[in-house]
């Protein structure tokens, strides 16, 4: 390997790096929307069970519920994205998180095979930088 070689490998590990860092932070984001929106979709499925004057514990984010009693009202506000909510049913609010948290899971399932790909095209680089340093160790010796 020659010296330009060489440094284009370690220009290239370093550019790996910063591509799992920001596909890492991707990663944990879209876990955190997938919680969420999977917590909302078990709200609305209590809300569809429950009964005029039932009790329940509806989340309101960062592990926290508020006590409610159920009304007859079947229709929950749904964002929808970019800061844009609708009023929906509750059946099709449930649908609507259910089809999002397909969404969510496949980006996530898409970004840890990136971050995989990545990790192993990188030791694999490595190896052979690590490798050519031996050699220019021993090659000096």
């Amino acid at each position: 390997m020659e010296d330009d070689e060489l440094r284009q490998a370690m220009a290239v590990l370093e550019a790996y790096s910063a591509q799992l860092e920001a596909l890492n932070r991707q990663a944990r984001l879209l876990q955190v929307s997938l919680e969420d929106t999977t917590r909302a979709k078990e709200a609305f499925k209590a809300l569809v069970d429950a009964k005029e004057g039932d009790d329940l514990l509806i989340p309101v984010g960062a592990s926290s519920f508020v006590h409610a009693k159920a009304t007859g009202n079947k229709k929950a506000i749904v964002g929808i994205g970019n800061r844009l909510s609708t009023e929906k049913d509750l059946d099709e609010a449930i649908t609507f998180m259910e089809n999002l948290v397909s969404d969510l899971s496949k980006s996530l399932r898409e970004v840890v095979g990136a971050i995989s790909e990545i990790e192993r095209t990188a030791a694999e680089l490595t190896a052979a930088v690590q490798n050519e340093y031996r050699y220019r160790e021993q090659s000096v010796q």
